[in-house]
């Protein structure tokens, strides 16, 4: 029986666990992994460095700053402990009748579905069922990747609301076009707009 072939994922983890509370660059992260997943794989690791990334943003890595990241394992199980059980999941699941909260798609016509967070761990949220709510994998992924876009829409309603105040009807319409456009993609519903 051949043996398991580590992942991109597996072999940064390994990596940084015998590395603990180092500042680690880029560089030496992606060199070990070349070189160990060649020994596995015909050809090199794709994208290890969004690899990396990714296990910051699930929480496995403290970015020091761009480019370095540490392992830190009291972290990581203090981390541990903010993460949804399943129970909580299949709680939150139930509550919003196994739909996004969003856009209404669920398991019934095939779309996969996630317990999020509503204020994210990053930002002091809880893993309490009352800060859960239910996305689809398309919300779920716009909401963990476009961050960006609440700041947008919030500037867009604060110059908004200003232009309204002076009675800039040019800015206004412009605004208000943009900000029509948010709602027609659903894009930060949770932002609430007031005309």
């Amino acid at each position: 029986m051949a043996a398991k072939r580590a992942t991109i994922r597996e072999l940064i983890i390994q990596y940084f666990e015998a590395h603990p509370n180092e500042d680690v660059t880029h560089g030496p992260v992606v060199d070990w992994v070349t070189e160990q997943y060649l020994k596995s794989h015909p050809t090199p690791p794709r994208d290890t460095w969004r690899a990396i990334r990714a296990l910051h943003e699930e929480g496995f890595l403290i970015k020091v700053r761009k480019g370095v990241y540490r392992y830190d394992p009291s972290a990581v199980e203090h981390r541990d402990l903010e993460d949804l059980t399943l129970a909580q999941k299949e709680e939150i699941f139930k509550r919003d009748g196994y739909r996004c909260v969003i856009c209404g798609h669920g398991r019934h016509d095939g779309f996969e579905i996630h317990a999020d967070h509503i204020i994210p761990r990053s930002k002091g949220g809880k893993a309490e069922i009352t800060n859960g709510q239910t996305l689809c994998s398309i919300h779920n992924f716009r909401k963990k990747h476009y961050g960006q876009t609440e700041t947008g829409k919030k500037m867009f309603i604060r110059l908004y609301d200003l232009a309204k105040s002076i009675g800039d009807e040019d800015t206004l319409r412009f605004c208000q076009e943009i900000l029509e456009t948010f709602e027609r993609y659903h894009i930060n519903d949770h932002i609430e707009w007031k005309r």
